[in-house]
Formats: structure tokens, sequence, C-alpha cells
């Protein structure tokens, strides 16, 4: 009888966040599952690596199924390296990681951890994928994506990706109506205009609050926010080669 597929699990909301439980009773259904997720909130924090600090990575059980669980100190990416160096016996099939409560398309890629976790399973050689929601409530209905995040991860598994490439699965928040479908996409030019609301403690210390609103230079059909905004679910390949390759000949050109 042929092993099930493994699939990591992973996140960057905590381990009790909504989201990861809706994806860790899909996966259930794929495969053998196993969840290395953080303890609590680590969300934008990149590719952060914990190298000043103790890790732990400890049993725990938040619901009813047969995952096994860990609960980890660190960041999303200390979840996959202690997960495919210490938990887990043999590599996995497949890491994914969400659903992220919020967008994670455009530029948000670069600071997200859902979308790191996926990117550290990638750079271990393992098919992986981040899922996300583009709805930051803790009450957002994840069901309606649900089937569509299994189609991406049951197409995975069978076909791979290739090498070096990560998925970054966006979809809209749900308004009541069924999804339009799937869109392959690439990343929309967009930044955020951030501001710094600055207010006083109790001593008249100042400190700062992160605000700002995300905006978009991208005119395109293709992108992926193009595809959020006309409630399609947008997918796209993200690889691990920051190279830019249709720089290099012009800085060759430099003679240095």
């Amino acid at each position: 009888m042929a092993e099930k597929p493994l699939i990591l699990v992973c996140n960057d909301d905590g381990i009790n966040a909504p989201g990861i439980r809706k994806l860790i009773q899909v996966m259930n259904e794929l495969g053998e599952v196993v969840v290395v997720a953080p303890d609590g909130p680590q969300s934008g924090m990149g590719h952060a690596i914990t190298i000043e600090g103790i890790l732990r990575c400890d049993p725990i059980k938040i619901e009813a199924g047969p995952q096994k669980e860990y609960a980890c100190s660190g960041t999303p990416v200390d979840c996959v390296k202690l997960a495919v160096n210490v938990v887990l016996d043999r590599k996995p099939d497949l890491v994914v990681s969400g659903i992220n409560h919020g967008s994670n398309a455009s530029i948000n890629v670069i600071y997200s951890g859902t979308m790191s976790a996926a990117m550290e399973g990638c750079l271990e050689g393992i098919p992986s994928i981040g899922f996300s929601l583009c709805d930051y409530s803790w009450e957002a209905d994840f069901d309606p994506a649900l089937p569509y995040i299994r189609k991406i991860a049951e197409k995975v598994l069978v076909e791979g990706l290739p090498q070096d490439v990560v998925l970054n699965v966006n979809i809209p928040k749900y308004r009541g109506e069924e999804y339009k479908g799937i869109r392959v996409a690439r990343q929309c030019r967009g930044n955020w205009e951030e501001e710094f609301d600055q207010r006083q403690d109790p001593r008249r210390r100042n400190y700062y609050w992160l605000t700002g609103k995300f905006v978009n230079y991208d005119s395109g059909d293709e992108t992926d926010q193009w595809a959020l905004e006309n409630y399609y679910i947008s997918l796209v390949p993200v690889t691990s080669d920051l190279t830019a390759h249709h720089a290099k000949a012009k800085l060759a050109g430099w003679q240095l």
C-alpha cells in the first residue's frame, strides 16, 4: 500500500488562527498532515529567522483530527526549518502555508510571513504553496474557497512544480456568490503609501503605529490585483531567484 502524501502545514497568524484550522481540514482529505506553526501572530515577519534566541517546538492539540500539531516559538521560516530538520522523519511531499487573513498579492509577498514559510519549503526542494484570503476579519468566511484550495493542492501533488518556484494564491473576500475561477497571473506593480501615527505614552515618550494604504501602479489585466478586483482567485508563480536578469546586459556595459 502506497504511503499517503506527507503535508506540512504552517502559517504566520498563529496556530490558533481560523485560517490555518480550515487549511488543516482540507489537507487532512489529501494526506498525512503535520502542523508546525507559530504559537502566536508573526505577520509581516518576511523571511526572518531566529539566531540569537532559543526555539521551542512543543506538541499541542488544538482540535480533534488525525493531524499532528506543534506550536513553535519562532517565525514562520523557523517553523519550516524545524519541521524539516527535527520534527519530521521524512521530507514532506507538499508544504502549504495559510490560509492567511489578508492579501499577499503584489508587493505584499515581500513582507509576508505566510509566503516566506512557503518559500522556505521551496528552498528545501519541496513543492510549496501560500494561500491568502483578502479578508482581515477573524470571522472571515473561508468555506467557499476550500474547494479551490483543494483543487490547487491536488494538482501540485500530482504534477509537482518547476524548480525554485512557489505558488502565491490569493482569494477575494467572499461576497455571497461563487468565485469566477482561477487565473494564472503576474505580480502587480504597486506599493504602500505609509504613514506613522505618532502618539505619546503616559511618560510622554513618543511611539508610532504604522498605517498606510496600498496603491496600484499597474493597469494590466493579467495581474494578481486585477484578478482579485474582478473576483477571480489569483495564482502567481514566484521564484526564489531575485536576479534582475533584464538588467545584466546594461550593467555589464558599465565596464567596471
